[in-house]
């Protein structure tokens, strides 16, 4: 393109980004010669976040040649200081990686506060090398130009590392896993699979720091980066966590999940081989014959023989608990090996033939369509493993933990993931992600990371087995993997689905599929799938690839990602008709300017965006408390970058909110009220506290200190209530009466007894309870105290062999969940008096409608959480607040909300506030009354 045909674009502020689920702000216009439609109006949010432009495209300034790629991106930077904002790109841009096609360079910094670096603080710079010299054709990225955080820590790595295991060992406190207390040995299947992990329960959870990072929040925010792994201690489920620890106050301000799922010449070593795959195609392999044994393994050293010498290999890792290969290296696990080159029905059935079969055609893929050695384009060494096992049961699944590929062994409907070329590009693919744009695996980011490993995993798929593109089965993802179903029926996702923003979003709160990776993914994907219809496998995946590699970064949304594709085809010169298909694609998907907008809902907002950090991921849910016409919730100042502070208000909405606690640093969770006094913990540095302070006015009071993680605070009358969790996931529940300076635990300080989810009315205590009967054998119940008498009523067990959840209590009834049918996914609703008597099912675990997870009354109404068990993913069966009687009469949908409806707070009547996720925010509402049928 010549001079005189480039137009200068330039875009101001990367703003951050709208809370719980990374919506987009700030992104570039997609401007178009005149033939050409127009893309998104550019909008700049100033001061914001940052005065750096987010996109600078169509230009042509010579670069002066210092040698190296990145010396020239800097200097370029360096030169338009007014333009950049960037006041010193030596001090505070760190080279992390070059990508080279071409006469093409594209130089990827990382951004360092202080020579710490900056989450999602990424920014390019695109270059042309012609005839030895050099021309910047663009930039783009977030640099975030307000960053004036201290980079000394107050809190010591062991604190952040403790509280990072016991966050992720509570899960989310007043909502998440915490919400259900299992008895230990008698919850059949969970036992039988912890049990079948290690024999005693499953490896513990171990936190490991990488050190200090800023978040991107105002002025910024000193955090450590702990990553957890282990097993979780309710579900038994593997866990690799990354959290984001405030290094001021040791409050866990971040946490996403890091497992990303599906749901050569004389000297070589190696030889070939061949394989059966599942599909019964005989198909070659590279192999390495080992020395010493003779025995021929699925070790590759061709592909990389000529660069960096690094194997292609798969593992038999049949056995080996998923957990156990997640985030590390597996113990006793060797390469599949065959004693002649031909691999026989073992490897086919494993899934090995295929895995490593595919592990070659996703490498060759990268290398010969763009160029790429390896996922980091360094030449890394590639493992897949095959065979994993959830517990000895079946894992239907497939991940990327960083390091390697992890493939489940299916089940008697899926066969082993690894027998479906698409699943094993889509897992590489994360890794390509991963060394480029490095998507945060959590909201819109992590729906655009899958979308783009499904994407180029379904590209190679059908690249390799020539199916056309008009092909239905061609937009399948996992469609080979159906062992009786037909592929429609059982593939994992179909990218022609037709979904879009306007009426599929699902607009879920972080806690729920780490803030809709997979459910939201097929409107990008599908997006971008409508162009590789429109233009063809090899431009189509030039482009996305160009976006991928050239111009996204880890914080962007979907208009951000719109206009990066629009900006790459551009580059590499696509325009007129072609163009405007590619428009045409997000416009028929919904992804233009402005989308969130267009989401309505029925229900007052009370406050905007609690709960979650400005820069994504999930916090420790910290829920909302309401009583006696008031409510309490936490939550950040605007641009997210202060510690959490505690909020009051009327429900009604009336009058203006209140400051309730200090702003001093600290973060202050999990509040309650019950219309007089709002009762909440602040994580300090070195203690964690539960305080007090009356909504009349007055001063804060220390009611205790613990030295470990506490949530579910409960505030009536004249006590206050709350449980405790140590990061081993031992559960506690005490209690302080007023005027009194020490707390009563009612466990007795037994050791044999776990007590957890207090809820209080006037005098009385409610809560789950674990213990030991009489006869020896474990029980789970809930037990009532009178904490103005000390006197405990335990209400006597009756089932609930899977746990009981969320007991709630008013001046009546004590009421809760509770699941006795195994392998059953519903929980019914028991309730019985204050005295413990009149124990009865008042919704029965065995009805239609008891899909319930959490409960709370107030004194004419209870309120529950509702789920549909409907096949796949929609608005529809998105968990729900349903509304009945005292006695469990006339179940009525509270709020038509199309999105997720969560953690619940009874106020009086009928009035109900809540955590609502319908626009992709997490804001606090409430309704008056229920909407009735919807």
């Amino acid at each position: 393109m010549s001079k005189s045909r480039r137009r200068a674009r330039i875009s101001g502020g990367a703003a951050l980004l709208g809370a719980a689920a990374l919506l987009a702000s700030g992104v570039p216009a997609a401007q178009a010669d005149d033939e050409t439609p127009r893309g998104p109006a550019t909008e700049v949010v100033p001061g914001a976040g940052t005065r750096t432009p987010a996109l600078v495209d169509g230009i042509e300034e010579a670069a002066k040649d210092s040698g190296s790629p990145a010396a020239a991106a800097r200097g370029h930077l360096a030169a338009k200081k007014d333009r950049y904002e960037i006041a010193d790109p030596a001090r505070d841009l760190t080279a992390e990686q070059t990508l080279t096609q071409g006469g093409d360079e594209t130089v990827r910094f990382q951004q360092k506060h202080r020579g710490l670096p900056v989450l999602g603080g990424q920014y390019l710079v695109r270059m042309e090398k012609k005839d030895g010299d050099r021309v910047v054709t663009g930039t783009s990225g977030k640099y975030f130009t307000g960053l004036t955080v201290a980079t000394k820590a107050q809190v010591a790595e062991k604190t952040a590392i403790a509280r990072a295991v016991a966050a992720t060992a509570a899960g989310d406190g007043r909502t998440g896993s915490l919400t259900k207390l299992t008895p230990g040995p008698s919850a059949a299947k969970a036992r039988s699979k912890a049990e079948k992990r290690t024999g005693r329960g499953g490896a513990p959870l171990s936190g490991a720091s990488h050190g200090l990072v800023v978040l991107p929040q105002g002025k910024g925010v000193l955090t450590y980066h702990v990553t957890v792994t282990g097993t979780d201690p309710v579900s038994g489920a593997p866990v690799k966590q990354e959290v984001y620890v405030d290094a001021a106050s040791g409050f866990p301000v971040l946490q996403y999940s890091g497992i990303q799922s599906i749901a050569d010449d004389a000297d070589f070593p190696g030889t070939t081989g061949s394989g059966v795959k599942l599909d019964g195609t005989k198909v070659g392999l590279d192999l390495t014959r080992d020395k010493a044994s003779g025995a021929y393994q699925l070790r590759d050293y061709r592909h990389q023989w000529g660069g960096s010498k690094n194997a292609l290999t798969t593992w038999d890792a049949r056995g080996v608990d998923a957990n156990d290969a997640s985030g590390r290296w597996p113990s006793g696990i060797s390469e599949v090996a065959s004693k002649t080159e031909e691999f026989g029905k073992d490897a086919t059935e494993s899934g090995a033939v295929d895995a490593h079969w595919a592990a070659g055609q996703v490498y060759d893929y990268y290398k010969k369509k763009h160029g790429r050695d390896s996922l980091d384009d360094k030449g890394m060494a590639i493992n897949s493993l095959v065979g994993v096992t959830d517990g000895g049961f079946p894992f239907v699944n497939a991940f990327w933990d960083g390091q390697k590929m992890v493939y489940g062994g299916g089940d008697e409907e899926t066969k082993t993931l690894s027998a479906d070329l698409d699943v094993v590009g889509h897992e590489m693919t994360h890794g390509v992600v991963e060394h480029t744009a490095g998507l945060v695996y959590v909201g819109q980011s992590g729906a655009l990371n899958e979308a783009v490993a499904d994407y180029f995993g379904n590209a190679i798929d059908v690249n390799a087995s020539k199916t056309p593109m008009s092909d239905p089965k061609a937009a399948l993802i996992g469609e080979d993997l159906c062992r009786t179903k037909a592929p429609e029926d059982c593939a994992f996702r179909n990218l022609n689905d037709g979904r879009t923003t306007a009426k599929d979003f699902l607009g879920v709160t972080i806690g729920t599929d780490s803030g809709g990776v997979h459910l939201n993914s097929t409107i990008f994907s599908g997006a971008l799938w409508d162009i590789r219809e429109d233009l063809g496998g090899t431009l189509a995946d030039r482009i996305v690839y160009k976006a991928l590699a050239a111009y996204l970064t880890p914080l962007d949304g979907y208009t951000d990602a719109r206009n990066a594709v629009v900006a790459a085809a551009k580059d590499l010169g696509v325009k007129g008709a072609k163009l405007r298909a590619v428009h045409r694609a997000f416009d028929a998907h919904g992804i233009t300017k402005g989308w969130e907008k267009a989401i309505g809902a029925d229900s007052d907002k009370l406050l905007g965006d609690v709960n979650a950090t400005r820069v994504g991921g999930r916090l420790p849910n910290t829920g909302a408390g309401a009583g006696g016409g008031w409510w309490a919730a936490s939550k950040s100042d605007d641009e997210g970058q202060e510690a959490f502070s505690v909020w009051a208000g009327r429900t009604a909405g009336k009058g203006a909110k209140k400051l309730i606690s200090p702003n001093d640093g600290r973060y202050h969770v999990y509040p309650d009220t019950d219309g007089r006094t709002v009762a909440w913990v602040a994580y300090g540095p070195t203690s964690v506290e539960v305080l007090s302070r009356p909504l009349a006015g007055g001063p804060v009071k220390k009611l205790w200190s613990a030295g470990t993680t506490v949530a579910n605070v409960h505030v009536s009358g004249s006590a206050v209530t709350w449980q405790e969790s140590s990061p081993h996931g031992q559960q506690r529940v005490a209690y302080l009466r007023k005027g009194e300076r020490e707390p009563v635990f009612v466990d007795g300080g037994r050791y044999d007894v776990a007590t957890a989810l207090p809820s209080i009315q006037g005098d009385k205590l409610g809560y789950a309870k674990v213990y030991v009967d009489k006869d020896g054998y474990q029980q789970i119940s809930t037990e009532i105290t009178d904490v103005r008498t000390g006197k405990q009523t335990l209400v006597p067990a009756k089932g609930a062999h899977g746990g009981i959840a969320t007991p709630a209590i008013n001046g009546t009834y004590l009421y809760w969940l509770v699941d006795d049918i195994a392998d059953d996914n519903r929980m019914g609703l028991r309730r019985a008096k204050l005295d413990g008597t009149g124990l009865t099912d008042i919704v029965p675990e065995d009805s239609d409608s008891a899909y319930f997870w959490n409960v709370d009354a107030s004194d004419s109404a209870v309120t529950l959480t509702q789920w549909q068990p409907q096949r796949g993913w929609s608005n529809g069966n998105l968990t729900k607040l349903v509304q009945t009687d005292l006695d469990g009469k006339g179940l009525k949908r509270v709020s038509c909300n199309r999105g997720e409806q969560t953690g619940h707070a009874a106020d009086t009547g009928k009035r109900v506030v809540w955590i609502d996720g319908t626009t992709g925010h997490t804001d606090l509402v409430t309704r008056a009354r229920p909407a009735g049928t919807c």
